[in-house]
Parts: structure tokens; sequence; C-alpha cells
């Protein structure tokens, strides 16, 4: 199939994107990396009037490090931000969980603000940004006001951003020193969307006992879902087999999926706990060797 028929705009700097946002409303659709938008338009699940296209706009694109988090630009191409040395060295979360983005040319126009505004249940990026606690930068013409990670996912590919604004950048901290790291997920073919993910992060003291834990899953909800249950459970434990499992367990007892055509909502329930429980024991032992 073909798109509807489209109105476009090209913005060379971020000012102008802001006044077309602004004068066009909720008429302009954002084309980032357009991975998931073009095959909406082509299936003509997605009918957007006007289309303003920020690939022309090249200060929307950086890592950048500061003292607490690395600021990344919006348009910052998913395969850039995996191959970076800083996010590898201060985010290993995130490059572990890009590897996992669909396929290595998908990730090469894919961008990090695209898939997080997009806020697709199954992406792997709104669990990495629950788990590190990010915080989202969006801007209009009436300036920029900073979003917590909490606050931005508001239900199914919805977000705090309104029609008049564009999110420009994304912070995420580095994890707490010493913290080990994981992100897993079960997919129907490599690339596939996922039918679970979970994204775990855990510290441990010097007697070995988990002083932190954060986990947060795809796939089963409308959202990155926080398994806040878990983390209790976890705090002042070893992580030893029968510990993590039965985070697992716990975790997935507090799992409400729904049923699609990929995958019953039993089997993401099902799957969810098992990745939950095996992202635990990997970020623990990765915990323990940097002990």
């Amino acid at each position: 199939m073909k798109p509807a028929v489209f109105q476009y705009v090209a913005p060379h700097t971020r000012e102008e994107a802001l006044e077309a946002v602004r004068s066009f409303g909720s008429d302009g659709k954002i084309l980032a990396g357009g991975q998931s938008l073009v095959p909406l338009m082509a299936m003509r699940l997605a009918r957007p009037a006007i289309i303003i296209d920020l690939n022309r706009i090249p200060d929307l694109a950086y890592i950048r490090a500061g003292p607490d988090a690395l600021s990344i630009g919006a348009m910052t191409r998913q395969r850039t931000a995996e191959m970076h040395r800083l996010v590898i060295e201060r985010l290993p979360l995130l490059a572990e969980a890009l590897r996992w983005v669909g396929h290595a040319q998908i990730r090469t126009r894919g961008t990090i603000g695209g898939s997080l505004a997009h806020a697709d249940p199954s992406a792997e990026l709104p669990a990495v940004a629950a788990v590190l606690g990010g915080r989202f930068v969006l801007a209009s013409t009436r300036g920029e006001r900073i979003v917590d990670v909490s606050q931005f996912f508001t239900g199914y590919l919805t977000t705090a951003l309104q029609a008049h604004e564009i999110l420009v950048e994304v912070q995420l901290p580095a994890p707490p020193a010493g913290a080990g790291w994981a992100f897993q997920e079960i997919a129907r073919r490599h690339g596939d969307f996922a039918i679970a993910g979970v994204a775990a992060l855990v510290r441990l003291d010097g007697d070995r006992r988990c002083t932190e834990a954060r986990l947060a899953f795809t796939g089963v909800g409308p959202g990155p879902v926080r398994a806040s249950d878990a983390e209790t459970y976890l705090a002042g434990k070893r992580l030893g087999n029968a510990t993590v499992e039965e985070a697992g367990r716990i975790a997935q007892a507090a799992l409400d999926p729904d049923s699609d055509i990929h995958a019953s909502a039993a089997y993401r329930k099902h799957v969810a706990g098992v990745l939950a429980a095996r992202t635990l024991r990997q970020a623990a032992e990765r915990a323990k060797s940097q002990g």
C-alpha cells in the first residue's frame, strides 16, 4: 500500500522545527528515523496531514557527558549510540539493550528519541530509561521542560509530549559505581518485536548483599513496567539462585499482560518471570566481578 496524501516540511534548524510544530499543532507529525511511522503510513494506520522531518537539523544529534548523566540528542541514531565510547563505558545497559533493537540496518536509521517518543510497549529503550531513571527534555516555542521517566510514559503509544512540543534530548544517569546490569528479551525471531523483555540493575555491598535492585519489563503492559515488589524483596539479600527465582515469581505475579497475535497473556507472563530471574542473575554476577 501507499501512504495517504500529506504535506511535507523539512526545517533546517531547531527553531524552525519548533515553529512548524506550533503552527500545525495536532495536524503535524514528527518524522525522526521513520522506522515506526513510515510502515504505519504505508498501511494507512497513520494518516498525518503534515510531516515535519527533523533529519536536516544537525544539532539534535549528539552524545555529551554531564556530571551525573549522558545527554543524548533525540536524533542520535541508535547504531551511533550502540557503538559510542561514552555509552559503552558509562551506560553499558543501554549499549546492551540497543543490540536487541531490530537489525543493524534499522538501528542505522532509527533514533533514540524517535523510539522513546513512539512509546511502543514492546520497545527496549523505555524499559532502559525506566531502570536508569531517565529524564526527557521537551521543547516548544515557549521554552523547555524536563519530565521524569515516571511521568513521561502515560499509556499505549502515548507520552507526556504535547502537540506543540518536540522531544529534543534524553538524559540518562549513569548507574551507581559497581552496579551490575543486564538486558534480555524473547521474540519469535531475532529482530521481531519482543514478546517480553527485562532490564535489570543490581548493586551489592561488601558482603555481596543487594543494596539496590531495579527491574523493568517491556512487552507486558501499555508501557515500561517496574517490578517494585520484586525490587523490595531483594533488598538486603544475597542473590543466589533461589533468591532470584523467587524474585522472578514475585515480579511475574504482579503482571497483567494482554494477549495478541504473537503470544497469549499467560505465555507473556511466564516468559517475563523467567527472564526476570535470568537478568537478575546476570546483573548480580557482573556486580560481583566489579566488587
